[in-house]
């Protein structure tokens, strides 16, 4: 892998992360991604960077059902470690039965609580990003989650809010830091918002002030490295929490630990490095699934991710997204000039879907009041359902 020096880019080096019981050496996070943050996915990050892995988000009724799906995605390859992984639920008995599950059989070092999927069909059933609104449900599912998890550190991922005039996270971020979570996340959006336009990082720095005690960590538009140091120095946070920023580009890892110790150097691969990092993926995709005929279906969605702003051809772009078997994918990188350099901002910046701002979908009058009434609390077992979103 090419790696240049970037001037002016190092900063002093960071203090580790800890969350809990665990250091983590950079205070770097992947974001779980529902689809991309497989045991396959965080293995390739792990061997270019450093930080703490999160897999992609687990229902907490399917874990407790035991669900084959559920079950292969919290597999943890043995050189992953510390383990991490992020549950979703709405209803507090079955998500901290699902933490049992983790702890009872040695499956997790970290619990991670998804507060922050906008997806619809999560906010309608008043989970996701909605779930912060009511107060004493949302204190309910943490403690109960943090008793249950037991000497295994419980995180909280959350958003600013459902819109500008429901914001939720500060009230979340006291009551899970009461309720004994070793750190908090924040994506500075509302659900309204998505992915839409710019992360507000004030949220961030406003957060942190009011947070103290444990870590808080910043997550929404860091692209770069640069962009991680400077979210850092704007908003005072412990560290930072990546998702589409490393589509196709997992080498990102090593560029923020770099940038974390103090070091100035960067990844800019050529074509044919990019080439390589993508059989790779596709490689350890195959071995995840267990089936060649799935691994190399599953790599198709980054393909437009890994080689964003380089000179491929329409004709191998197209043929790498309709590959079936390791030996097509071989052949059609072998048409490639691997001597392509780096193209620079071509191949930066956002990736993934931004989507436009539009209004959450919620269970019927859930703004009215901060409370769950009887009548919804009978019904939450029933919104635990097979979802994805982060």
């Amino acid at each position: 892998m090419t790696i240049t020096d970037a001037p002016g880019t190092a900063t002093r080096p960071a203090k580790p992360l800890r969350i809990g019981p665990i250091e983590v050496d950079v205070p770097v996070v992947l974001a779980p991604m529902a689809g991309i943050t497989n045991m396959a996915y965080r293995r390739l990050c792990r061997e270019y960077g450093a930080g703490l892995y999160v897999c992609e988000m687990i229902t907490s009724r399917a874990l407790v059902e035991r669900t084959p799906v559920s079950m292969q995605l919290i597999q943890h390859h043995e050189s992953e470690t510390p383990r991490s992984i992020q549950l979703y639920g709405v209803e507090p008995n079955t998500v901290a039965e699902a933490a049992t599950i983790l702890v009872g059989e040695d499956r997790a070092d970290h619990i991670d609580l998804n507060f922050g999927c906008p997806v619809p069909k999560v906010t309608r059933k008043g989970g996701g990003a909605a779930l912060p609104w009511k107060l004493d449900l949302f204190k309910d599912l943490v403690t109960k989650t943090v008793r249950a998890a037991g000497d295994v550190p419980v995180t909280v991922k959350m958003r600013k809010g459902i819109d500008g005039d429901h914001l939720t996270y500060l009230d979340a971020a006291r009551i899970a830091r009461d309720a004994g979570v070793a750190a908090v996340s924040l994506h500075a959006r509302t659900a309204n918002e998505h992915y839409s336009g710019h992360a507000d990082w004030s949220a961030i720095a406003t957060l942190k002030e009011a947070i103290t005690d444990i870590p808080v960590l910043g997550n929404g538009d860091i692209w770069s490295a640069a962009d991680a140091l400077r979210m850092v120095d704007e908003t005072g946070c412990d560290g930072v929490v990546v998702g589409r920023g490393c589509l196709g580009r997992p080498w990102l890892f090593g560029d923020l630990a770099a940038a974390f110790r103090g070091e100035g150097l960067r990844y800019m691969p050529s074509l044919g490095e990019v080439a390589d990092g993508f059989r790779r993926h596709a490689e350890l995709l195959v071995e995840f699934f267990g089936s060649e005929d799935q691994g190399c279906r599953d790599i198709r969605k980054h393909v437009a991710w890994y080689f964003k702003g380089y000179p491929i051809g329409g004709d191998v772009r197209s043929g790498l997204s309709m590959a079936s078997t390791l030996q097509e994918i071989d052949d059609l990188l072998g048409q490639l000039d691997r001597d392509a350099p780096y193209p620079g901002a071509d191949a930066e910046g956002p990736r993934g879907r931004a989507g436009h701002p539009k209004r959450t979908a919620l269970p019927d009058r859930w703004l009215e009041s901060r409370d769950v009434d009887a009548e919804f609390r009978k019904v939450l077992a029933a919104a635990e359902l097979h979802h994805s979103g982060g």
